[in-house]
């Protein structure tokens, strides 16, 4: 089998044979003695760098390769150009399928071998939208599998305090027709259910776009939502307007969010959630990605203090358990025998538990011991991922940079600034037109 793992693993004994279907098992990695290995991403942080050169460290111990990693935070523009030079490294983690499928069209990737996507589908929940994520045209127009995700993280989820909802008798809503009766519970009892703040200086309106995603996600088939960040359907599509509507139903109505409508806009999103911790609340909920308890007040204890459930899907529409997020994509950019056992290395459990063991990773890989990860925390978040029906990448994120970083988020801000939903489709629409 393999190591305990001690480096930053707290000595936690790893079994491929306990944790790992049996294509996960099926991996053999070769000896790659005196071979080198360039392995390049968008992590820069101390903790981070410190994670995944854990992960390439196991990967040394096993192949005998010498694998370093490299981290840029501007790595969108260095791989284009290292690539055109012809100096790229062996593998690149992709922060957006965007660019690795401009890159796929380009021929700047390896496509992955026969077979990668079956082993997707057998190893990853979701599996097909994970093939669906890393399948991009080739320079003939042929698609292609050319990559999986690693390290993945999660936005549909909604936080509360728990002590609030103990106090005023309130459970979590396992559903969106229960959230949306919880939220109109808390109003008939003098409460304010949501707090909900766009403002991030050049980028105000970015969280109304992720409630917008994960709202057409609920509201209508994946294949709308794909269909939608294409254009393939226009963005004042009645179905789109719908979902924009009902991201309106939370923050247009001065009942329902903290400081009423004309605050949405104009509250930091990095402040909005103070007010679950005021007392009395001056909200119930929160709805926003992982990261957010970066900026809960100081000494606040996960799973006590502040907890998180999923976003809930409506019961009536029977579309599972959508999520969306974001995540990096492990892609060939350089081939060579050490570039392709990196990747199989990848499809083992030990590759992701490492890192789970320590902050800042989530992995659909159902393989993954659950155990590995470093709090319970992460384990929650980790379940949600596993029980996901369908993953999504965000959406404004795979739109062009002019409406997902652009049209889009100041649409949102005229929406909750008193515009119509259809008057905002039509303008986005518009600048699409234009592009």
């Amino acid at each position: 089998m393999h190591k305990t793992l001690l480096a930053g693993a707290s000595a936690l004994v790893l079994s491929l044979a306990l944790a790992a279907p049996a294509s996960a098992q099926a991996v053999e990695l070769p000896d790659l003695s005196g071979q080198s290995l360039t392995v390049f991403g968008p992590w820069v942080g101390g903790a981070e760098i410190a994670a995944i050169s854990a992960v390439i460290a196991e990967f040394n111990e096993q192949t005998g390769a010498n694998a370093e990693y490299v981290g840029s935070d501007s790595l969108e523009q260095q791989i284009v150009i290292d690539a055109q030079a012809g100096s790229a490294p062996e593998v690149t983690f992709f922060p957006q399928p965007g660019l690795a499928a401009n890159m796929a069209s380009q021929g700047f990737l390896t496509p992955l071998p026969e077979g990668s996507d079956q082993w997707i589908l057998d190893n990853y929940a979701a599996g097909q939208s994970w093939v669906d994520l890393g399948t991009y045209a080739d320079a003939n127009g042929e698609d292609q599998l050319y990559g999986f995700f690693y390290n993945v993280n999660l936005k549909s989820l909604v936080w509360y305090v728990p002590d609030n909802f103990e106090d005023a008798g309130y459970e979590v809503p396992e559903t969106m027709e229960d959230l949306i009766a919880l939220s109109e519970q808390i109003v008939e009892d003098g409460g304010t259910p949501w707090c909900i703040g766009l403002g991030s200086e050049a980028a105000t309106g970015w969280p109304a776009t992720d409630w917008v995603e994960d709202l057409m996600l609920r509201l209508h088939a994946p294949e709308v939502y794909d269909q939608w960040v294409s254009n393939e359907i226009p963005f004042n599509d009645p179905r789109v307007v719908e979902a924009i509507e009902a991201f309106g139903m939370f923050a247009k109505n001065d009942a329902w969010v903290a400081g009423g409508a004309q605050a949405v806009g104009t509250t930091d999103f990095r402040d909005s959630p103070a007010g679950l911790f005021q007392v009395p609340p001056q909200c119930y909920m929160h709805r926003q990605a992982s990261f957010i308890p970066a900026f809960f007040p100081d000494g606040t204890e996960l799973g006590v203090d502040a907890d998180f459930f999923y976003f809930p899907s409506y019961a009536e529409k029977d579309l599972g358990n959508p999520v969306m997020g974001g995540g990096t994509l492990a892609a060939i950019t350089n081939d060579s025998p050490a570039a392709q056992a990196f990747m199989d290395y990848l499809k083992l459990p030990v590759a992701h538990e490492i890192w789970m063991s320590r902050s800042g990773f989530l992995t659909p890989h159902q393989g993954a011991d659950l155990a590995a990860y470093a709090d319970d925390t992460l384990r929650a978040q980790g379940e949600i991922m596993l029980n996901a029906t369908t993953f999504r990448f965000d959406g404004s994120d795979l739109m062009p940079g002019a409406i997902g970083a652009g049209a889009f988020w100041t649409g949102m801000v005229d929406f909750v600034g008193g515009a119509s939903a259809e008057d905002v489709a039509n303008n986005i629409e518009t600048a699409w037109s234009n592009l």
